[in-house]
Protein backbone atom coordinates (compact mmCIF):
# COMPACT_ATOMS: atom_id res chain seq x y z
CA UNK A 1 0.00 0.00 0.00
CA UNK A 2 1.52 3.30 -1.02
CA UNK A 3 2.58 5.88 1.89
CA UNK A 4 1.65 9.21 1.74
CA UNK A 5 3.98 12.16 1.67
CA UNK A 6 3.61 15.53 2.68
CA UNK A 7 4.15 17.43 -0.35
CA UNK A 8 4.32 21.04 1.55
CA UNK A 9 1.25 22.37 4.35
CA UNK A 10 -1.24 24.12 2.07
CA UNK A 11 -4.49 25.47 3.39
CA UNK A 12 -7.58 23.62 2.17
CA UNK A 13 -9.03 27.36 1.17
CA UNK A 14 -6.88 27.54 -1.20
CA UNK A 15 -7.85 24.17 -3.50
CA UNK A 16 -11.64 25.66 -2.75
CA UNK A 17 -10.80 28.60 -4.43
CA UNK A 18 -8.64 26.86 -7.44
CA UNK A 19 -11.58 24.62 -8.12
CA UNK A 20 -14.28 27.34 -8.53
CA UNK A 21 -11.79 28.65 -10.81
CA UNK A 22 -11.12 25.70 -13.16
CA UNK A 23 -14.98 25.27 -13.15
CA UNK A 24 -15.72 28.82 -14.14
CA UNK A 25 -13.01 28.64 -16.69
CA UNK A 26 -15.52 25.34 -18.26
CA UNK A 27 -18.64 26.79 -17.38
CA UNK A 28 -20.13 30.25 -18.21
CA UNK A 29 -22.54 30.27 -15.84
CA UNK A 30 -20.81 30.09 -12.63
CA UNK A 31 -21.14 32.69 -10.90
CA UNK A 32 -19.76 33.87 -7.45
CA UNK A 33 -21.40 35.12 -4.77
CA UNK A 34 -19.44 36.83 -1.90
CA UNK A 35 -20.01 38.18 1.59
CA UNK A 36 -17.09 40.77 2.36
CA UNK A 37 -14.52 38.18 3.05
CA UNK A 38 -13.49 37.32 -0.55
CA UNK A 39 -9.75 36.31 -0.15
CA UNK A 40 -10.53 34.83 3.14
CA UNK A 41 -12.29 31.78 1.60
CA UNK A 42 -10.21 31.63 -1.54
CA UNK A 43 -12.89 33.45 -3.54
CA UNK A 44 -10.63 36.22 -4.56
CA UNK A 45 -8.98 33.99 -7.59
CA UNK A 46 -12.39 33.76 -9.07
CA UNK A 47 -13.20 37.14 -8.50
CA UNK A 48 -9.86 38.82 -10.25
CA UNK A 49 -10.12 36.75 -13.39
CA UNK A 50 -13.90 36.83 -13.61
CA UNK A 51 -15.11 40.33 -12.10
CA UNK A 52 -17.93 40.46 -14.28
CA UNK A 53 -19.09 37.24 -12.85
CA UNK A 54 -18.59 38.18 -9.19
CA UNK A 55 -21.70 39.52 -7.31
CA UNK A 56 -20.41 40.96 -3.27
CA UNK A 57 -23.79 40.82 -1.34
CA UNK A 58 -22.02 42.46 1.78
CA UNK A 59 -22.33 41.10 5.42
CA UNK A 60 -25.67 39.94 4.42
CA UNK A 61 -25.44 35.65 4.44
CA UNK A 62 -29.29 35.24 4.33
CA UNK A 63 -30.14 37.11 1.44
CA UNK A 64 -27.03 35.56 -0.37
CA UNK A 65 -28.45 32.23 -0.31
CA UNK A 66 -31.59 33.59 -1.35
CA UNK A 67 -29.88 35.52 -4.35
CA UNK A 68 -28.00 32.35 -4.96
CA UNK A 69 -31.52 30.10 -5.12
CA UNK A 70 -32.70 32.42 -7.66
CA UNK A 71 -29.60 32.37 -9.78
CA UNK A 72 -30.13 28.48 -10.03
CA UNK A 73 -33.47 29.00 -11.02
CA UNK A 74 -32.69 31.22 -13.63
CA UNK A 75 -30.07 28.65 -15.22
CA UNK A 76 -26.73 30.32 -13.60
CA UNK A 77 -24.02 27.84 -11.38
CA UNK A 78 -23.83 29.99 -8.19
CA UNK A 79 -21.21 29.42 -5.79
CA UNK A 80 -21.43 31.78 -2.40
CA UNK A 81 -18.60 31.01 0.32
CA UNK A 82 -18.39 32.48 3.63
CA UNK A 83 -17.23 31.41 7.16
CA UNK A 84 -18.77 27.81 8.12
CA UNK A 85 -20.54 29.04 11.04
CA UNK A 86 -22.54 31.62 8.80
CA UNK A 87 -22.48 29.84 5.61
CA UNK A 88 -24.67 26.61 7.17
CA UNK A 89 -25.95 28.13 10.71
CA UNK A 90 -26.88 31.04 9.84
CA UNK A 91 -28.72 30.55 6.78
CA UNK A 92 -30.05 27.50 7.84
CA UNK A 93 -33.46 28.51 7.38
CA UNK A 94 -32.96 30.20 3.92
CA UNK A 95 -30.82 27.12 2.59
CA UNK A 96 -33.61 24.32 3.73
CA UNK A 97 -36.42 26.23 2.09
CA UNK A 98 -35.33 27.96 -0.87
CA UNK A 99 -32.20 25.83 -1.94
CA UNK A 100 -32.92 22.19 -0.78
CA UNK A 101 -36.29 22.83 -1.36
CA UNK A 102 -35.97 23.50 -4.82
CA UNK A 103 -33.08 20.94 -5.30
CA UNK A 104 -31.40 23.82 -7.48
CA UNK A 105 -27.66 23.38 -7.92
CA UNK A 106 -26.28 25.79 -5.10
CA UNK A 107 -22.52 25.57 -4.30
CA UNK A 108 -22.31 26.60 -0.78
CA UNK A 109 -18.28 27.02 0.79
CA UNK A 110 -18.22 26.35 4.38
CA UNK A 111 -14.62 28.26 5.47
CA UNK A 112 -12.80 28.47 8.41
CA UNK A 113 -14.49 25.02 9.60
CA UNK A 114 -13.39 22.94 12.74
CA UNK A 115 -11.19 24.29 15.89
CA UNK A 116 -8.16 24.70 13.74
CA UNK A 117 -9.18 27.78 12.44
CA UNK A 118 -7.58 29.06 15.79
CA UNK A 119 -7.93 32.85 17.63
CA UNK A 120 -11.01 33.42 15.86
CA UNK A 121 -12.36 31.66 19.23
CA UNK A 122 -15.79 29.71 19.36
CA UNK A 123 -18.10 31.94 17.66
CA UNK A 124 -16.24 31.48 14.77
CA UNK A 125 -15.50 27.63 15.29
CA UNK A 126 -17.67 25.49 12.34
CA UNK A 127 -18.65 22.49 14.97
CA UNK A 128 -22.30 22.15 14.19
CA UNK A 129 -22.61 22.40 10.44
CA UNK A 130 -21.87 18.92 9.22
CA UNK A 131 -24.90 17.81 11.82
CA UNK A 132 -27.18 20.87 9.98
CA UNK A 133 -25.95 20.48 6.47
CA UNK A 134 -26.52 16.88 6.42
CA UNK A 135 -30.17 16.21 7.55
CA UNK A 136 -31.28 18.73 4.67
CA UNK A 137 -32.89 16.89 2.39
CA UNK A 138 -31.19 16.83 -1.44
CA UNK A 139 -27.70 17.95 -0.13
CA UNK A 140 -24.81 16.59 -0.81
CA UNK A 141 -21.89 17.02 2.31
CA UNK A 142 -18.19 17.23 0.87
CA UNK A 143 -15.08 17.19 3.56
CA UNK A 144 -12.14 17.73 1.60
CA UNK A 145 -8.76 16.27 3.26
CA UNK A 146 -6.08 18.50 1.65
CA UNK A 147 -6.11 21.37 -0.91
CA UNK A 148 -5.40 19.08 -3.79
CA UNK A 149 -8.91 17.09 -2.66
CA UNK A 150 -10.68 20.30 -2.43
CA UNK A 151 -9.31 21.25 -5.18
CA UNK A 152 -10.09 17.79 -7.05
CA UNK A 153 -13.95 17.81 -5.40
CA UNK A 154 -15.16 21.42 -5.70
CA UNK A 155 -14.22 21.47 -9.65
CA UNK A 156 -16.40 18.17 -9.62
CA UNK A 157 -19.27 19.02 -7.40
CA UNK A 158 -19.70 22.53 -9.40
CA UNK A 159 -19.28 20.69 -13.09
CA UNK A 160 -20.85 17.04 -12.19
CA UNK A 161 -23.66 17.33 -9.51
CA UNK A 162 -27.04 19.15 -10.16
CA UNK A 163 -28.53 19.37 -6.77
CA UNK A 164 -27.40 21.47 -3.96
CA UNK A 165 -24.08 21.62 -2.02
CA UNK A 166 -22.14 21.91 0.69
CA UNK A 167 -17.74 21.66 0.76
CA UNK A 168 -16.46 22.30 4.32
CA UNK A 169 -12.78 23.08 4.24
CA UNK A 170 -10.65 25.23 6.43
CA UNK A 171 -8.33 28.27 6.97
CA UNK A 172 -4.56 26.80 8.29
CA UNK A 173 -1.77 25.37 6.48
CA UNK A 174 -2.57 21.96 6.68
CA UNK A 175 -0.31 18.81 5.12
CA UNK A 176 -0.90 18.36 1.30
CA UNK A 177 -0.68 14.69 0.57
CA UNK A 178 -3.44 13.57 -2.15
CA UNK A 179 -2.37 12.24 -5.46
CA UNK A 180 -3.43 14.04 -8.38
CA UNK A 181 -3.41 10.88 -10.09
CA UNK A 182 -5.56 9.27 -7.63
CA UNK A 183 -8.98 7.80 -8.44
CA UNK A 184 -11.46 10.66 -6.45
CA UNK A 185 -15.22 11.07 -6.98
CA UNK A 186 -18.19 12.21 -4.58
CA UNK A 187 -19.64 10.04 -2.67
CA UNK A 188 -16.69 7.69 -2.31
CA UNK A 189 -14.46 6.61 0.14
CA UNK A 190 -10.24 5.94 -0.03
CA UNK A 191 -8.43 3.48 1.68
CA UNK A 192 -5.62 5.13 2.23
CA UNK A 193 -4.14 2.35 4.11
CA UNK A 194 -4.63 -1.35 4.75
CA UNK A 195 -5.10 -2.89 8.01
CA UNK A 196 -6.61 -5.84 9.74
CA UNK A 197 -7.31 -4.91 13.19
CA UNK A 198 -8.95 -2.00 13.60
CA UNK A 199 -10.82 0.84 10.72
CA UNK A 200 -10.06 4.72 11.31
CA UNK A 201 -12.87 6.49 9.23
CA UNK A 202 -11.65 10.17 9.29
CA UNK A 203 -12.73 13.03 6.85
CA UNK A 204 -11.63 16.76 6.60
CA UNK A 205 -8.13 17.76 8.58
CA UNK A 206 -8.07 14.46 10.65
CA UNK A 207 -7.37 11.68 7.81
CA UNK A 208 -3.31 13.15 8.13
CA UNK A 209 -4.02 12.99 12.10
CA UNK A 210 -5.21 9.07 10.94
CA UNK A 211 -2.33 8.64 9.11
CA UNK A 212 -0.32 9.19 11.62
CA UNK A 213 -2.02 7.30 14.00
CA UNK A 214 -1.83 3.96 12.05
CA UNK A 215 2.12 4.61 11.93
CA UNK A 216 2.06 5.03 15.55
CA UNK A 217 -0.32 1.76 16.54
CA UNK A 218 2.15 0.20 13.85
CA UNK A 219 4.69 0.39 15.98
CA UNK A 220 2.99 -1.57 18.54
CA UNK A 221 1.82 -4.04 16.51
CA UNK A 222 -2.06 -3.27 15.62
CA UNK A 223 -2.76 -3.07 11.98
CA UNK A 224 -5.02 -0.38 11.72
CA UNK A 225 -6.78 0.35 8.18
CA UNK A 226 -7.52 4.43 7.06
CA UNK A 227 -9.97 5.54 5.29
CA UNK A 228 -11.11 8.79 3.85
CA UNK A 229 -14.64 9.69 4.00
CA UNK A 230 -14.23 12.97 1.92
CA UNK A 231 -18.15 12.75 1.11
CA UNK A 232 -20.42 12.47 4.14
CA UNK A 233 -23.52 12.88 2.64
CA UNK A 234 -24.42 10.32 0.51
CA UNK A 235 -21.75 8.57 2.30
CA UNK A 236 -20.21 5.42 1.20
CA UNK A 237 -21.67 2.46 2.79
CA UNK A 238 -19.75 -0.13 0.96
CA UNK A 239 -16.76 0.69 2.30
CA UNK A 240 -18.01 1.05 5.47
CA UNK A 241 -19.59 -2.21 5.48
CA UNK A 242 -16.30 -3.79 4.68
CA UNK A 243 -14.41 -2.01 7.02
CA UNK A 244 -16.83 -3.87 9.73
CA UNK A 245 -16.78 -7.07 8.19
CA UNK A 246 -13.14 -7.40 7.99
CA UNK A 247 -11.51 -5.71 11.11
CA UNK A 248 -14.72 -5.92 13.51
CA UNK A 249 -14.30 -2.49 15.14
CA UNK A 250 -13.80 1.48 14.04
CA UNK A 251 -12.86 4.70 14.92
CA UNK A 252 -14.28 8.11 13.27
CA UNK A 253 -12.39 11.36 13.27
CA UNK A 254 -13.56 14.42 12.81
CA UNK A 255 -12.94 18.01 13.66
CA UNK A 256 -16.57 18.57 14.56
CA UNK A 257 -18.77 17.60 17.45
CA UNK A 258 -19.40 13.94 18.40
CA UNK A 259 -23.39 14.53 17.85
CA UNK A 260 -25.03 14.45 15.17
CA UNK A 261 -21.96 14.88 12.85
CA UNK A 262 -19.80 12.40 11.01
CA UNK A 263 -19.07 9.50 13.68
CA UNK A 264 -23.06 9.63 14.03
CA UNK A 265 -23.17 9.36 10.33
CA UNK A 266 -20.66 6.29 10.16
CA UNK A 267 -22.27 4.63 12.76
CA UNK A 268 -26.39 4.79 11.46
CA UNK A 269 -24.31 2.16 8.71
CA UNK A 270 -22.42 0.02 11.11
CA UNK A 271 -25.83 -0.31 13.71
CA UNK A 272 -28.06 -1.39 10.30
CA UNK A 273 -25.65 -3.45 8.26
CA UNK A 274 -23.02 -4.79 10.70
CA UNK A 275 -22.90 -3.69 14.23
CA UNK A 276 -19.54 -3.33 16.07
CA UNK A 277 -17.96 -1.61 18.86
CA UNK A 278 -17.94 1.89 17.08
CA UNK A 279 -15.78 4.92 18.93
CA UNK A 280 -15.74 8.62 18.22
CA UNK A 281 -12.94 11.18 17.70
CA UNK A 282 -13.92 14.70 17.87
CA UNK A 283 -15.56 17.89 20.15
CA UNK A 284 -16.99 15.87 23.38
CA UNK A 285 -20.19 18.49 23.33
CA UNK A 286 -18.24 21.47 23.72
CA UNK A 287 -17.84 24.65 22.79
CA UNK A 288 -13.71 25.83 21.57
CA UNK A 289 -11.96 28.65 22.67
CA UNK A 290 -9.77 31.06 21.00
CA UNK A 291 -6.01 29.62 20.60
CA UNK A 292 -2.63 28.21 18.36
CA UNK A 293 -4.54 25.82 16.18
CA UNK A 294 -2.22 23.05 17.16
CA UNK A 295 -2.36 23.80 20.88
CA UNK A 296 -6.47 23.34 20.46
CA UNK A 297 -6.26 20.41 18.62
CA UNK A 298 -4.12 18.98 21.47
CA UNK A 299 -6.47 20.44 24.31
CA UNK A 300 -9.99 19.24 22.84
CA UNK A 301 -8.27 15.53 22.12
CA UNK A 302 -8.30 15.74 18.30
CA UNK A 303 -4.32 14.33 17.60
CA UNK A 304 -2.77 11.49 16.40
CA UNK A 305 -2.50 9.93 19.74
CA UNK A 306 -5.88 10.26 20.28
CA UNK A 307 -7.32 8.61 17.65
CA UNK A 308 -4.64 5.60 18.65
CA UNK A 309 -5.84 5.85 22.15
CA UNK A 310 -9.77 5.37 20.81
CA UNK A 311 -8.19 2.56 18.21
CA UNK A 312 -6.95 0.69 21.20
CA UNK A 313 -10.74 0.89 23.44
CA UNK A 314 -12.44 0.05 20.22
CA UNK A 315 -10.28 -3.12 19.70
CA UNK A 316 -10.57 -3.92 23.38
CA UNK A 317 -14.51 -4.34 22.76
CA UNK A 318 -14.38 -6.56 20.42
Amino acid sequence: MKMYKNKGDKPTKTGFGAGVLAAAHQNGNVLGIGADITASVGMNLFADTFPGRFISLGIAEQNCIGVAAGLALSGKVPVFSTYGVFAALRTADQIRISVCYNNVHVIIGGAHAGISVGADGATHQALEDIAVMRVMPNMTVVSPCDATQAEILTEKAILGLSGPVYIRFGREAVPDFTDEQQETEIGKGQELKQGKDVSILATGHMVWEALEAAEMLSAQNISARVINIHTIKPIDEDIICKAAEETGAIVTAEEHQIFGGFGSAVAEVVVRNRPVPVEFVGMADTFGESGKPEELMGKYGLKAKDIAAAAKRAIGRK
